[in-house]
């Protein structure tokens, strides 16, 4: 597939929690995989150009969170894709359940379809600049 509109890389994985600091210290204490409010994000170099940073996060939300409604699994899997909106009307027209509207941050761009199984997935235009910028920021 060479056209626009498809999955690059592992963007991010999410699960639940009924505690989620505790389970967030665990990773830190048992795997060595320091958290913050938000978890844990990787940054890696791109194969293609490795002057380009990417990034993947990983987050673990409270047990009742809606964000990964309407799946009822306790994971969501998000991936980076190259256009978001091309992919989002590409699915719609193959007849995939769309969840929501196209969400903008500085960060990038966010939709979610659900896969046949019943998971929700998060796909994620992303704007790496951004966390290269604060991640140069926070060592200052």
């Amino acid at each position: 597939m060479d056209k626009k509109g498809k999955v690059t890389g592992l963007g991010g994985i999410f699960i639940k929690s009924s505690d989620p600091k505790s389970l967030k210290n665990w990773y830190e204490e048992h795997l060595g995989l320091p958290c913050d409010e938000y978890g844990h994000m990787f940054a890696w170099r791109d194969k293609e150009d490795v002057a380009k940073i990417g990034y993947t996060q990983f987050s673990v939300f409270e047990k009742n969170t809606d964000y990964l409604k309407p799946a009822k699994k306790e994971f969501m899997l998000n991936f980076r894709v190259d256009d978001l909106e091309e992919m989002i009307k590409r699915l719609i027209s193959e007849g995939m359940e769309v969840v929501g509207d196209i969400q903008s941050y500085d960060y990038g761009k966010f939709g979610w379809v659900m896969d046949p199984d019943g998971n929700k997935i998060e796909l994620w235009e992303p704007v790496d600049e951004t966390f290269t910028e604060l991640d140069k920021q926070e060592k200052q």
